[in-house]
């Protein structure tokens, strides 16, 4: 494919300096690009309903006739909908778009149209279609690609384009899969698969199109990742000779749990190999890995390597600073912490004393990587929550140590078989035991009728010292979406239960100094109900709070709401989780059911992968090996374990 690679889309008809830099925009530079800049979905139009027949809450697809002039309302400032009638021989249908005059400027009164979209009923019972896509006769077809867009550049502009890549430049397309893969895997060929996953002559040639190109895509990922992972597998100096671990476990008021053990022997196992260690500590919410990572970072510190342990945020990295230094109080052994909001003056001694090997272990945020902090003798580094990384991140710390061990944690339980792929560069252990005297937290299923009680419920928690969390979906109020903001929440429960009670609001649109104030605050019990967003799915440890209630919680993922969940029950209190939600769709209400009657991380990121498919799962993975394109066409594990 050198000739589509080596060709700029300059080349192409219709195709002139300002679209090639929206063209750009997208990511598409040459022809090859282009061929392989597939749709983000597909408008099935293969059934055609009329509106009496159409399902509701589903996308479909109805043909009727124009028969009402556009009406235009201005709601508010910035926002102003139009609504426009069709029919057909079966009844009547309402089009309504918002702050878009254009959608409906092609419809013309007695010409027959396509309308894809959800069917809805308002509030007055009536059949309705909000945004929908709109076709004239002459521009359906069977199956219609949907491209993902930029202004000024459509998704027709787009096909339009590729159908005119096609047409010239399909001859010179080169197979890159041998014939006896293909043979024995049932395989198309890739003109055909180009050409089907962009316009597929029916269903089944779009399924064989996206099994080809993905098991392409996955088969190089694979090649890839096994080249870095023997890469990696290099002789380094920093080997463990002696196992320390009797020594730590002595400084713990527990016992740990065999997994626990398991990952620590698996570590010192590895780094007393003479190669350097690659491994991946998967462990479920309040597992235990941050005792792992101290139990391989005391051994490695005996052996007078230095140890540094980077996190995603400043709160998370002062819980581990502190809990590291109260674990190795009576011992000879200097931690120290740094970051962002370290004073001049102390970092400056901070980095001296790396350099000069004085500290054996750094907690720190992304401060590590500065390019002034240089270490003495880095033995091994650790990274927690490694999803926040990017790998040119943890490439950067740990080339500040000559090939130095590493280990990176996640608390997002992967099903094995999908982690075998995504991490296969990487060792794994799995933790999936909770520590002695954790408890069970209880989950409850309500609708917004219950919200009361619910508040009742936490106010009595807070009366008894304890604190808690109301996660909402949204930071701010929207007309177009019936979800609980977190700043209307913050006001409500603040005329409600203020001066007697402390209520916090945090999210994603505050500075990270004001963040990190308000989780401190919360920390030291400052704040007795902390209102947020979906930010503390990460970074806050308070034993301290119990309850958790997550509104509109169908709207939230099985792992993340897991997630959500692993805030509350850090200690040894009985810790509560309350989802509230109004669906009546039937599949919300199973996911839900599913977080309600279990605790198990990974038993639920099973059941997530069924209902979102393996392919959603890549989207965690950080840059740093081949771009996937083709991931989202990802609906069944098996191809997985196929490639893998």
């Amino acid at each position: 494919m050198n000739f589509l690679s080596n060709n700029n889309i300059k080349i192409l008809k219709g195709v002139g300096e300002k679209r090639r830099v929206l063209f750009e925009k997208l990511g598409v530079f040459s022809i090859k690009d282009l061929i392989y800049y597939f749709p983000r979905s597909y408008n099935d139009m293969t059934s055609i309903y009329s509106i009496n027949n159409a399902p509701l809450n589903t996308n479909c697809c109805i043909k009727a006739i124009p028969s009402s002039k556009i009406i235009e309302k201005r709601l508010r400032k910035n926002v102003t909908i139009y609504k426009t009638i069709v029919s057909d021989h079966s009844g009547s249908l309402t089009l309504t778009a918002f702050n878009n005059k254009f959608l409906f400027q092609k419809l013309k009164f007695n010409a027959p149209f396509y309308f894809f979209g959800k069917i809805k009923l308002n509030k007055f019972s009536k059949k309705e279609m909000v945004a929908p896509t709109i076709f004239s006769t002459d521009e359906i077809s069977n199956i219609m690609p949907i491209y993902k867009s930029t202004e000024n550049l459509s998704s027709k502009q787009i096909e339009t384009t590729i159908k005119q890549v096609l047409a010239n430049f399909s001859e010179t397309i080169e197979d890159s899969l041998p014939n006896y893969i293909k043979e024995k895997y049932n395989l198309c060929d890739l003109k055909f698969a180009l050409k089907n996953i962009h316009f597929p002559e029916n269903l089944d040639f779009l399924k064989r199109a996206k099994l080809r190109l993905l098991f392409e895509e996955l088969l190089i990922l694979q090649l890839s990742l096994a080249v870095l992972k023997q890469k990696n597998k290099t002789n380094t100096n920093f080997k463990i000779i002696k196992n320390y671990s009797s020594e730590f476990y002595k400084l713990l008021p527990f016992k740990p749990t065999n997994s626990q053990l398991n990952a620590i022997n698996s570590c010192l196992k590895d780094m007393h190999s003479g190669k350097s260690m690659r491994r991946l500590i998967q462990g479920d919410v309040g597992s235990g890995k941050t005792m792992v990572a101290a139990a391989v970072a005391y051994n490695a510190i005996r052996e007078n390597l230095q140890v540094a342990f980077m996190v995603p945020t400043e709160i998370l990295a002062e819980q581990h600073f502190s809990y590291l230094k109260n674990l190795f109080k009576n011992m000879s052994i200097n931690v120290e912490l740094i970051s962002s909001s370290t004073p001049k003056k102390l970092k400056r001694r901070i980095k001296d004393n790396l350099l000069l090997d004085n500290i054996n272990l750094i907690v720190g945020t992304h401060a590590l990587i500065s390019d002034d902090i240089e270490f003495s003798n880095l033995g091994l580094v650790i990274t927690d929550e490694q999803h926040r990384f990017g790998v040119n991140q943890r490439k950067k710390l740990f080339e500040k140590g000559n090939n130095p061990h590493i280990i990176v944690m996640s608390a997002t339980p992967i099903p094995r078989s999908l982690a075998m792929v995504m991490y296969k560069d990487l060792d794994i252990s799995i933790i999936n035991e909770l520590p002695a005297g954790r408890k069970k937290i209880d989950t409850f299923l309500i609708d917004s009728s219950k919200r009361e009680r619910a508040i009742n419920f936490i106010i009595k928690a807070i009366d008894e010292g304890n604190q808690a969390y109301v996660v909402c979906p949204l930071v701010d109020e929207n007309d177009e979406l019936e979800l609980s903001s977190a700043k209307k929440t913050f006001n409500i429960l603040c005329e409600k239960l203020q001066p007697k009670y402390k209520i916090g609001l945090l999210h994603g649109k505050m500075l990270s100094i004001e963040k990190n104030l308000i989780m401190s605050k919360f920390i030291n019990k400052e704040i007795d109900i902390l209102v947020s967003t979906t930010v503390i799915e990460v970074g806050i440890d308070n034993k301290n709070a119990t309850i958790m209630m997550i509104e509109n919680a169908e709207r939230l993922g099985l792992s993340q709401l897991h997630q959500l969940r692993g805030r509350v029950g850090r200690g040894n209190l009985k810790s509560y989780c309350i989802l509230v939600s109004d669906s009546k769709n039937k599949e919300s209400i199973n996911r839900l059911n599913i977080i309600k009657n279990s605790n198990d991380g990974f038993f639920i990121a099973n059941e997530d992968l069924k209902y979102r498919g393996p392919g959603d799962f890549f989207g965690i993975r950080q840059h740093g090996l081949p771009l996937l394109k083709c991931h989202k066409f990802l609906d069944d594990i098996n191809i997985l374990n196929t490639v893998k």
